[in-house]
């Protein structure tokens, strides 16, 4: 992939950032540096090698038997350019498996994204393993106010703890929706704030033109790129879901289909609930939710031969008595270790996410994260939606679950770790010291390692029960509510080169002043 030169002075003012980040973390917190975590581990596999391909069979089946309804005119016509069998008179499209696996075979296994400080470029793909905000709920909740619809103080809230967190790679959707910004404006408040409060790889959503090219220009310009340099290698990127079952809309297609031609990473992930919008049983909703995915990677190919592209899964299960949607099951952690395998049987990346159904930041919140979070981790997923603040289904983001979920994902990191094996780790002279009636504590191999040697979490409370009674008997929520508390207070936003913030602050007032993107209202 094509570099096109970084800014010397962007450059610097990136690593100013990472130094004053690196020391405003040891007041709220004492955290890990910013860094990329690999997965070492050999991935879970539910399916063995025959399944994988019984898997990949019915999907092509699926494409070619049933297809696929792409609601979108220009999408169709590039298909049918292509070879593909289009309905004259209506939205199917059918494709042989032969067109699907000559286009997937373009697409990278591997890429990075450079955002506007180059020292959060991130790379996808391969053992990678990164960490994106909550995205998408309209409310948010904390102890302080308790559950109301989003605010763009909320947003702003949000994207400051996604941008303090270093164990959070990525500012992907809006945390949550800000609804006191009409619609038709949403997308130029938000995105400046993101790009001003945040240095992070940022995320456009595929709804309508207008919003789609303004966030392309925004990212471009608080880049400092030329038109060029932007379109020269990744600086953003999209995720879009199709309409299960076997659909793909007009939105979602017409955004994917606009940052490819500019040679920005497209995501496609089908939401394919099993019992709802896709069969019941795991197998099968696996093999509608890669034909769906395949269909719109294979288009996106064809506009743009080499697109990095990645694979996105999120099947779980639906509570069979209500038709709620149900997540951190063993339905949903299996359903992402098979769709895992089906990304590596087409060599892409996976995205997969951290997900519960609790409606508070409570056990069950944390159990139904961990079961998700463990999902991604023996996946081997290489991005992790919804990392930190998830609840309710996706229907809210809480403060303190960001907080308590980033402490999960540091351990994660930290478990990630290689583990060394030098005659030193191995010990042998320290348990000849320390012999059959000693201990541990004085020895000098101790000694030297000890304010090292293990994980040190910022949110548990490892006292007795009676030093922890006597401190207040303060629970994890209410932990964590102190520490976002402190962290938004201490917050500095990343540097901006002034002209840059003019420039990106003339165009967001401009296009305001155009109206920004049509609504219904």
């Amino acid at each position: 992939m094509s570099e096109a030169p970084e800014n010397a002075t962007q450059k610097a003012r990136g690593g100013r950032s990472a130094r004053r980040g690196a020391r405003t973390g040891q007041h709220a917190i004492n955290q890990m540096a910013w860094r990329i975590p690999v997965n070492s581990d050999r991935p879970t596999e539910p399916l063995t090698a025959e399944g994988v391909e019984l898997v990949h069979d019915r999907a092509m089946r699926v494409l070619e038997e049933i297809g696929i309804d792409f609601l979108h005119e220009e999408a169709r016509k590039i298909l049918k350019g292509a070879g593909c069998d289009v309905q004259a008179d209506g939205p199917r499209v059918r494709m042989d498996r032969a067109f699907v696996m000559q286009q997937l075979k373009k697409a990278p296994a591997e890429f990075s994204i450079t955002p506007r400080n180059p020292e959060r470029e991130v790379k996808v793909g391969g053992k990678h393993m990164l960490f994106v905000n909550v995205s998408s709920p309209p409310n948010s909740s904390n102890l302080d106010r308790g559950r109301r619809v989003g605010t763009r103080s909320d947003y702003q809230d949000l994207i400051k703890l996604t941008q303090y967190f270093n164990c959070i790679h990525i500012a992907g959707g809006y945390p949550v929706e800000p609804v006191d910004v009409h619609a038709s404006i949403r997308h130029l408040d938000c995105l400046f704030d993101k790009l001003t409060l945040s240095d992070k790889v940022c995320h456009a959503y595929s709804l309508g033109v207008e919003r789609v090219e303004d966030v392309m220009e925004m990212v471009r310009i608080a880049g400092g790129l030329t038109p060029e340099e932007f379109a020269a290698k990744p600086r953003m990127f999209t995720n879009i879901n199709s309409s299960s079952p076997l659909k793909h809309d007009w939105p979602m297609l017409d955004g994917a289909m606009r940052l490819a031609r500019r040679g920005q990473p497209v995501i496609v992930t089908p939401f394919t609930l099993a019992g709802a919008m896709a069969p019941v049983t795991l197998a099968g909703a696996i093999v509608q939710q890669t034909a769906e995915a395949l269909a719109a990677l294979a288009l996106l190919q064809v506009v743009k031969p080499g697109l990095p592209i990645v694979y996105g899964s999120y099947t779980s299960n639906v509570d069979m008595k209500s038709g709620a949607p149900a997540f951190g099951t063993p339905e949903y952690m299996r359903a992402t270790q098979m769709s895992g395998q089906m990304a590596r049987y087409y060599n892409l990346p996976f995205r997969a996410s951290n997900t519960c159904a609790a409606n508070a930041p409570d056990a069950q919140a944390m159990w139904e994260s961990l079961f998700s979070l463990w999902a991604c981790v023996s996946s081997r997923t290489n991005i992790v939606y919804h990392s930190a603040g998830w609840l309710e289904g996706g229907l809210c983001a809480s403060y303190e679950k960001f907080v308590m979920d980033c402490e999960t994902l540091q351990q994660v990191m930290h478990y990630m770790d290689p583990v060394p094996i030098t005659e030193d780790d191995l010990a042998v002279e320290a348990i000849k010291e320390v012999g059959p009636h000693g201990h541990f504590f004085g020895a000098a191999h101790t000694q030297s390692r000890y304010t090292t040697a293990f994980y040190a979490p910022f949110l548990s409370d490892w006292r007795n029960y009676k030093a922890w009674e006597e401190a207040g008997a303060v629970q994890t929520p209410e932990r964590a509510h102190k520490i976002w508390k402190q962290i938004l207070a201490e917050f500095e936003p990343p540097p901006m080169d002034e002209a840059v913030r003019d420039e990106l602050t003339a165009y967001v007032e401009r296009r305001k002043r155009e109206g920004g993107a049509p609504t219904d209202f």
